[in-house]
């Protein structure tokens, strides 16, 4: 696969604010990338770099084989983004400015493209008769949302784009999602929740302070962490258990973590124990994030 998004040691800085401090970012063609953080973390600056709404202190960012900031008018030819909070023109329709927004992308006056937009109004449910000004938060997002998959991309750029959609519109947005990923379309996907980006990323990057701490797949990822094995209790004697980490007792059930790569070390001592029923769950990429991130706010990190 080729590469899509290619960003080496990018720095930015608003006054005395570190934005940015040496990120690196490299996302693939045909695939979703995850991209999470804390807030504050650089998420929304990185992508308004990639955009070529913002310039880079130092650093290099290559889209789609151009330089954002140079070549923002060819680059955007071929991309599409939604923001998380989307300000529509009030005066003018939904269905006006998606085609605005389509025809600066040179694809607004394609039967490909007609066809598509009504596609996309009937599966998120818009009138696109309505002003601007008359649209709730969720139906701004919707016409955000219509605009960037409507016409061909060659990336998509989201920057928390189920923001004040209901749970229906969420799952047509990640229908389109998988949709467009089909097509070749590589995304990169900033979000909150982390059911959403489980479900639907191939890769994800940690985000603290301005820098990637961790890149990889969900699996990678769970290397990381410690995996949930819980049992009925019994009442019986338990072995030690060298690998274990908080195990208690609790609503007859027992309950402790180890670490990933040393859950089959636990399992005969278990056997022993005559444990007979056994659930053994994988992190989920909540508990993922909570664990890189909560654990140095608590320990006084938390800049």
């Amino acid at each position: 696969m080729s590469t899509v998004i290619r960003a080496d040691g990018l720095r930015k800085r608003y006054g005395r604010t570190v934005a940015l401090d040496g990120l690196d970012l490299e996302v693939a063609s045909g695939e979703i990338h995850g991209f999470l953080g804390p807030n504050g973390a650089g998420k929304s600056t990185t992508l308004r770099i990639l955009l070529g709404l913002a310039r880079a202190d130092e650093g290099t960012a290559d889209v789609l084989g151009a330089d954002p900031w140079r070549d923002a008018a060819a680059v955007h030819r071929r991309i599409g983004s939604v923001p998380g909070d989307v300000t529509l023109w009030p005066n003018l329709t939904g269905g006006e400015t998606i085609d605005l927004l389509s025809h600066l992308r040179g694809s607004g006056r394609s039967a490909t493209y007609r066809r598509e937009r009504e596609r996309l109004l009937h599966a998120f449910a818009l009138d696109p008769r309505l002003k601007g000004r008359a649209y709730s938060k969720g139906n701004r997002q919707k016409v955000a949302l219509v605009a960037a998959f409507a016409s061909p991309a060659d990336l998509l750029l989201l920057d928390e784009p189920t923001s004040g959609l209901d749970p229906l519109m969420e799952r047509v947005f990640q229908q389109e999602l998988r949709r467009v990923r089909e097509r070749g379309t590589a995304v990169l996907l900033s979000s909150h929740i982390l059911s959403e980006v489980e479900q639907l990323c191939d890769r994800v990057s940690l985000v603290r302070a301005g820098r990637v701490v961790e890149t990889g797949t969900l699996a990678d990822l769970r290397h990381l962490t410690r995996t949930q094995v819980s049992f009925a209790d019994t009442g019986a004697l338990l072995p030690a258990l060298p690998s274990a980490h908080g195990l208690e007792r609790d609503h007859g059930r027992v309950r402790f973590t180890v670490d990933s790569e040393k859950v089959a070390s636990v399992l005969p001592a278990l056997a022993a124990a005559r444990v007979t029923s056994l659930r053994v769950e994988p992190p989920t990429l909540e508990e993922l994030f909570l664990r890189r991130y909560g654990e140095r706010i608590d320990g006084g990190d938390a800049t």
